[in-house]
Order: C-alpha cells, then sequence, then structure tokens
C-alpha cells in the first residue's frame, strides 16, 4: 500500500529514514605531539574541578564565582528555558486539541423577514476536538527537531562556561604576569639608579665621562617608561575579571601574586576518539545535525496528504432550562484528508532549504571535530616548548644576573669598564622579562589544553569481572 501511494504521489515522495548523511570522520589512533601509549595517554585525564590544580585559592574563588555569576552563562540558561518551551510547542499537534465553547445567539426581524417578525434565542454549549494523524511522522519529526535543538543549547551553556572558566584563568594568570614583570622592572630601576649614582660620583672624581652618565641616564629612563604599560595591562585584566564575575570594578579586589606561586598541573589527552564525547561544542554540533536530519524528514512529509479527525460534541436549545436535557445533545464527527497539489513550490523550496542547512550543519560537525584535534595538538605542542622555553630563561636569568653581580664588582675594582657593567645590566633585565612571559605563555598553554580537551572528565566506570 505504500508503494501504491508513492507511485500516486509523485510529487510529495516518499517518506525514508535514509536521509541522514555520514560524517566520514577520520579519527587518528593518537595525537600527533602525545604519547603513542593508551594507558600513558590516559595517566592524568582532566578532573571536573581541573582548575584547583594549579593550586591557587583566589583563582578557585573567583572561577567558582564566574561560574555561578557571569551573565554570559546566565543568557546561556535562558536559551535552554526557551528551547525547552519550543520543544513543547512542537510536541502539541502530536496530541488532540481540546475547546471548550459556549454561545448564546438572540435573532429576529420583520413580517417580510425569514424570521416572520418573531424573535428567537439560541443556546449551545459544545466540546470540540480535532487530532491529525500522524501517519508519515511529520509531527514526530518536528518534535525530535526541537528536541535536538534543545539538548543543543544544553551543550551551548557547556561551551559558553568552559570559555568563561578559561577567560578568568588566563585574565588571573596576565595579572600575575604583569605583577612580576612590574616587580623586575622596578627592582631594575633602583638597580639602575644605584650605578647611576655610582657613575655620577666617578665623574665627580674625573675618572667617568658625561658620556657615560647619559648613556645610564637614558638607561633608568628606558627601563621607568615600561612601567606604564604594565600598570595598565594589570589594571585591565583586573576589570576584566571583575566583569567576567558580574561584578563592577570598584568593588572587586584581586589581590594576585606571583606565577612563582602558581603549581604546574600534569595532564595528559587521552585517546582523540574519546575527544568527540567530551568536547561539548563537538556535541553540541551534533545535536545541531541530529535536529537538521529531522528537519529534512519533517520537510518531507509535508508533501504527503494529511489526515485530520474533527468531533464535537454538546447541547443546543432555545431555552436555558432545557439546554442540559438529553433532547438537546448533538454530536458530529468528521474526517478530512488533504493532500498538496501546487502551492508554488513552497514545499520543494522548503525541502531544498532544509537540505542545505543539514549540509551546512554536517560539515559544521565535521570541522568541529577536525578543529578538536587541532587544537589538542597545538596546545600539546606549545605546552613542550614552552616548558623548555622556561627552562633556558631560567638558565640565561641565572648566567645573566652572575654576570651583572661580577661586572659590578670588578667596575668597582677598577677592572673593567662601564660599557660592559652596561651591556650586562640590560641584558639581565631582558633576560628576566622574557622568562616572565615564558612562564605567562606556558600557564595559557595549560589552560590551553583543558579547554581543548573540553574541560574536565568523568571518571570512567570501574570494570568488574562476573567470573567466579
Amino acid at each position: 500500500m505504500l508503494q501504491g501511494i508513492c507511485l500516486t504521489l509523485p510529487l510529495g515522495g516518499c517518506f525514508l529514514n535514509g536521509d541522514k548523511p555520514d560524517p566520514a570522520l577520520d579519527i587518528p589512533n593518537a595525537y600527533l605531539a602525545g604519547p603513542k601509549n593508551p594507558a600513558v595517554a590516559q595517566a592524568a585525564l582532566p578532573t571536573l574541578d581541573w582548575w584547583r590544580g594549579f593550586r591557587s585559592k583566589e583563582l578557585t574563588e573567583l572561577i567558582e564565582e564566574a561560574r555561578t555569576a557571569n551573565l554570559d552563562i546566565a543568557v546561556a540558561v535562558a536559551q535552554i528555558v526557551q528551547a525547552d518551551a519550543q520543544s513543547r510547542i512542537a510536541g502539541a499537534p502530536l496530541l488532540p486539541d481540546i475547546q471548550l465553547g459556549g454561545s448564546g445567539t438572540r435573532a429576529g426581524g420583520g413580517t417580510n423577514t425569514t424570521y416572520g417578525g418573531s424573535y428567537g434565542n439560541l443556546l449551545s454549549s459544545s466540546l470540540t476536538a480535532s487530532y491529525e494523524i500522524d501517519f508519515w511522522g511529520k509531527n514526530r519529526s518536528a518534535l525530535r527537531a526541537a528536541e535536538e535543538t534543545a539538548v543543543a543549547s544544553r551543550y551551548n551553556r557547556e561551551v559558553v562556561g568552559l570559555t568563561t572558566v578559561v577567560s578568568v584563568a588566563n585574565a588571573y594568570f596576565q595579572v600575575l604576569a604583569a605583577q612580576d614583570q612590574l616587580r623586575i622592572t622596578r627592582v631594575n630601576v633602583k638597580a639602575a639608579t644605584d650605578i647611576l649614582t655610582l657613575i655620577k660620583q666617578q665623574f665627580s672624581a674625573g675618572t667617568a665621562s658625561d658620556l657615560n652618565v647619559a648613556q645610564q641616564e637614558a638607561l633608568v629612563d628606558m627601563v621607568r617608561a615600561t612601567i606604564p604599560p604594565l600598570v595598565q595591562t594589570l589594571r585591565q585584566y583586573q576589570i576584566a575579571l571583575a566583569l567576567l564575575i558580574a561584578r563592577p570594578a570598584e568593588r572587586v579586589v584581586i589581590t594576585g601574586g606571583s606565577m612563582r606561586g602558581i603549581a604546574i598541573p600534569r595532564v595528559t589527552p587521552g585517546l582523540p576518539s574519546e575527544l568527540l564525547t567530551q568536547r561539548p561544542d563537538i556535541r553540541q554540533a551534533e545535536a545541531q545535525l541530529a535536529s537538521a536530519n529531522a528537519n529534512v524528514e519533517n520537510a518531507r512529509a509535508q508533501m504527503l496528504p494529511s489526515i485530520t479527525l474533527t468531533g464535537e460534541g454538546g447541547f443546543q436549545s432555545a431555552v436555558l432550562k432545557t439546554l442540559l436535557q438529553p433532547q438537546s445533545v448533538f454530536i458530529t464527527a468528521t474526517a478530512s484528508l488533504t493532500q498538496p497539489i501546487f502551492d508554488g513550490g513552497k514545499l520543494l523550496g522548503n525541502l531544498d532549504l532544509q537540505k542545505g542547512t543539514q549540509d551546512q550543519l554536517l560539515q559544521a560537525y565535521r570541522k568541529a571535530a577536525i578543529s578538536a584535534f587541532t587544537d589538542v595538538d597545538n596546545a600539546l605542542v606549545a605546552i613542550r616548548e614552552t616548558t623548555l622555553a622556561v627552562q633556558l630563561d631560567r638558565a640565561v636569568v641565572s648566567s645573566s644576573r652572575r654576570a651583572f653581580d661580577l661586572s659590578k664588582q670588578q667596575l668597582l675594582a677598577g677592572t673593567v669598564n662601564l660599557v660592559t657593567l652596561l651591556q650586562t645590566e640590560q641584558t639581565l633585565f631582558t633576560a628576566e622579562i622574557t622568562l616572565a612571559q615564558a612562564q605567562l605563555a606556558r600557564l595559557q598553554a595549560i589552560v590551553s589544553l583543558y579547554q581543548a580537551l573540553g574541560g574536565g572528565w568523568l571518571p570512567k566506570p570501574v570494570e568488574t569481572s562476573n567470573a567466579r
């Protein structure tokens, strides 16, 4: 019978469930920059409260407050409410539409009218029910599309939440980096000023030239000039943190500290195949694709006949006291079938529209998955290289400080000239600033890895054996 209907309705087509596209994802066995051994790759997966691994009480408090007070998260929650309401609206056609009605009419006219000069009343009370038989699944697919959209809105809430946590962590580390660089700069200003005082004393004694004094004054001024931009950066990120926790900047005090007080958590990436179930943006794209699939099914079903059953029953009488009497009962039942024949191409256009949206979301899903693998690899490379850079920069700072101390001692002893001292001083300042920037880059790389992994992972269930 179904085949016959399909043949007699060439414009509508036959409703099939074979329109779901295959994403055709190429999932690698391991990350390019990660451990190849699966056991090692899963040795230290991120916990749900991964930010506690940095061992900063202030950072933890800021993140916890942002998770409850952030306005972007509040918007995402409101979107969930809207999506749930839309699901209920989409599911309403699957149930009968029942309405209770009542009316009272008084009609009459002159002798030349149909009423013959008489006046009369007509009172009625009725209950009407109508129901569209969802034979082709049109209403079910519409409901499924709305439900998948509601699911996508929940994953969007997770995406916004993770982005907020990452933004708080990065902003806080920027505050610490600015404070570290300010301390380094102020110490260097003091050291450069002390040397300037020494050079001026030597100039007064005739053992240093006016050029030496001018060079050191230029160095002091140059170092001092780097302070205002650092203060500006510090204030900007403090204000950014206040916005992330939805409070005025005037009411937020960020103590900060130093990047040296931040612990470096160990985290491994797991397997690429597991990332598809952990990243909320991938799950969101998957839900959106499922919604698009359902919309294509709905568009196809709209081309097929619709069958509607309508029933009405109630009481009708010209006198109120006999309205509810058995003789006033009336009942009607109607069945109707409608088949679109010509609509100017609206239904076919809607089908093409839904197919285009389906393909768009399919490509977005594929891109989200591939981008996820790329993000993890980039983060792993960044962690490896920034960790190496921190180690090398620490060695540079250590040797530069030793060279500066030696040159200062030899200057006092008269065995080295001022040019050598100035060079070692500037080298030390540059090395300390570079180390601070490398430490910030490593912390940001770690945060990027957490974000690339989709935040924290639920612990895997413990497998038990049924063997006796």
